[in-house]
């Protein structure tokens, strides 16, 4: 039987808001060596492609689909990851990951994100349960009104899937709803320290503004469905196919892979890029 990672305060703050902040849910030491290897592994910055916002501005992020053995894979499949989200998703079928990201907001040049739902890209992949699908951002670095955190909507989440459509090389959602979510439900800033949890469902509105501070805003952001979760128009694997967990002690103490191995997205040969949910 699994034991649950998350209190139920936890779990009624998700099902309420449509997302919940963790704090400390990786140590000081599992942050520092995650952010350690994003900073160093020579397959994160290969892989890594720019995305402009509608003004210009650049935000950089590198997306695999696999979790491996390497540091972050481990992180993805640690047992309380997949134990916090399996109690957030709404099926008692096995964890899948869908993919991960990471995610480079640099000093006064990271750009902003329009506001979106996940489901909104994902749709078009075919994900038939939206209450089966989540992402969980772990902060590298911290994240706050000056470098740009995520913002999300309180509660949008039960405004089912709205529309989107193109800006620049982002989609985002029917700004007149999102202009009537924000007349009737509280905008919240999420500010993370590094090493906390923001766990949010994939209809919950988010954006976040250009990173005009002298301070990065890293993140490392993982996305998961229930194996139940079928995708009929998905062409990675990974989808469907349930998390090998691994003990937290991986984090730290298991010997890991390097990201090259990793199976990551590439921006020139992928045209359908802009619609498969890799922003934030």
């Amino acid at each position: 039987m699994k034991q649950n990672q998350l209190s139920k305060v936890h779990e009624q703050d998700f099902h309420r808001d449509g997302y919940v902040i963790v704090r400390n849910f990786c140590s000081q030491k599992e942050t520092d060596r995650l952010y350690k290897v994003a900073l160093q592994d020579d397959a994160m910055g290969k892989n890594a492609f720019d995305l402009n916002d509608q003004s210009g501005k650049k935000t950089r992020l590198s997306l695999w689909f696999t979790p491996g053995n390497d540091v972050f894979g481990y992180l993805t499949r640690s047992e309380k990851m997949v134990n916090a989200v399996g109690q957030l998703l709404d099926s008692d079928a096995p964890v899948c990951h869908f993919h991960s990201k990471l995610m480079q907001k640099e000093p006064k040049v990271g750009g902003a994100w329009e506001w979106h739902q996940d489901y909104g890209y994902w749709y078009k992949n075919q994900f038939m349960f939206p209450d089966q699908l989540m992402s969980v951002m772990i902060a590298l670095t911290s994240a706050n009104k000056a470098n740009g955190c995520l913002q999300v909507i309180k509660g949008s989440h039960k405004l089912g899937r709205v529309n989107h459509g193109f800006a620049g090389e982002q989609v985002g959602a029917d700004m007149v709803m999102v202009e009537n979510a924000l007349k009737t439900m509280e905008l919240v800033y999420c500010e993370l320290a590094p090493g906390d949890a923001l766990f949010f469902h994939s209809n919950v509105l988010h954006r976040s503004e250009a990173n005009l501070s002298d301070h990065a805003r890293w993140s490392i952001i993982s996305c998961y469905s229930s194996q139940s979760n079928l995708a009929y128009n998905e062409t990675s694997t990974a989808w469907k196919t349930p998390v090998e967990v691994v003990p937290d002690e991986a984090i730290l103490h298991w010997k890991a892979d390097s990201l090259s191995k990793a199976d990551f997205l590439k921006k020139e040969n992928d045209p359908a890029l802009k619609e498969t949910g890799w922003e934030k």
